[in-house]
């Protein structure tokens, strides 16, 4: 009976050891031997400045090269750069932020019940897919539905301008329509604004979610290479992003706009991050639960978006369809994206 008790309270030590040892590790890393919060404010103040500076040449790129006659968007080397660039936004959801979460919605900091029970990542990443095909279909449905409206508008100006050519004599030359800045445009000028615009609140919502992360941490073994990888990604990342702004036509104030929002954001996180270090814990089941589900909407949004209205759009298009080697030169472009920021899921 003796023998039984001491068995019993082994097992009863050892069991609140383990426990105490997890909800350490939730709670706390300070027995971390990288953990330094000097070094780590160094390095993430540097980071804060080398990122933005990154994130303003990838997602600017594209918008100044339309005095490169090569860049151009109706080049075949923009549609290989863009390829490629969208190679990188597919895998930033599917090796990145998926994974992330994940790792996130199952931590061992989280209760069993319902965190352990059912794959919260992959239902909210498919709910956001969808939620993101109806932003996309609405947005598309209104624009056209407004565009429809000012042609039918114009249609009553030319059927006056004809009439005054036929008494003319026919003397007055016709021109197409001119609505000024705020006529109809094209239905393939429309899907690139929707694009653009739905794009841009994706990224813009996993960038501050990232940066969050980077500036809350004090973990300098994971900072320095978390710092080159999001370098690369915020790089190439903009320089898509950049590509759908350009084909978008917007004026220069709504460029500028689209591209400070990028920029800015996982330098914004990071600082975020930073402020916000004393009290908010990488490991507690409430910042845990948040990052992760955000983690999951914008792995929804993102593959939707590489893969629908960038992928897709572009392999589809009559300019790809025409032509099986710049067919196959893109998906060279894409795999080598999409290759290339795999790779960074070694380090970051």
């Amino acid at each position: 009976m003796a023998s039984n008790s001491k068995n019993l309270s082994v097992v009863l030590f050892f069991m609140v050891f383990l426990c105490t040892k997890v909800l350490a590790q939730c709670e706390d890393e300070t027995n971390n031997s990288c953990n330094n919060k000097s070094k780590a404010l160094t390095l993430k103040i540097i980071g804060i400045a080398v990122i933005l500076i990154t994130s303003i040449i990838g997602v600017c790129l594209p918008l100044i090269t339309r005095s490169i006659p090569a860049l151009n968007p109706d080049r075949s080397l923009f549609v290989i750069v863009k390829a490629f660039a969208s190679g990188i936004i597919l895998a930033t959801g599917f090796m990145h932020v998926l994974p992330d979460s994940f790792d996130m919605l199952r931590s061992s900091c989280l209760s069993d019940n319902p965190w352990h029970k059912f794959p919260f990542t992959g239902f909210v990443a498919m709910l956001s897919a969808i939620f993101t095909l109806m932003v996309d279909s609405m947005a598309t449905s209104m624009y056209t539905t407004k565009n429809n409206a000012i042609l039918a508008e114009g249609g009553e100006m030319d059927v006056v301008d004809h009439e005054m050519a036929m008494a003319n004599g026919g003397g007055m030359q016709l021109h197409g329509h001119h609505h000024g800045p705020k006529g109809p445009i094209g239905p393939q000028l429309l899907r690139y604004r929707v694009v653009a615009m739905v794009l841009e609140l994706g990224i813009v919502v996993h960038s501050i979610v990232i940066g969050l992360g980077v500036g809350a941490s004090n973990d300098v073994c994971t900072i320095k290479p978390l710092i080159a990888a999001l370098c690369f990604h915020q790089m190439f990342e903009g320089m898509g992003l950049g590509g759908c702004i350009l084909q978008a036509e917007y004026k220069m104030i709504k460029k500028a706009v689209l591209a400070f929002f990028f920029s800015v954001t996982t330098p914004f996180g990071i600082a975020l991050g930073i402020a916000l270090s004393k009290t908010y814990k990488e490991n507690s089941p409430s910042a845990l639960i948040t990052v992760g589900l955000l983690n999951a909407s914008s792995a929804g949004l993102l593959i939707y978006m590489a893969l629908v209205d960038l992928l897709a759009a572009d392999f589809m298009g009559s300019k790809l369809q025409g032509s099986i080697k710049l067919q196959i030169k893109s998906f060279v472009a894409v795999l080598l994206g999409a290759g290339g920021m795999s790779l960074m899921a070694k380090w970051a």
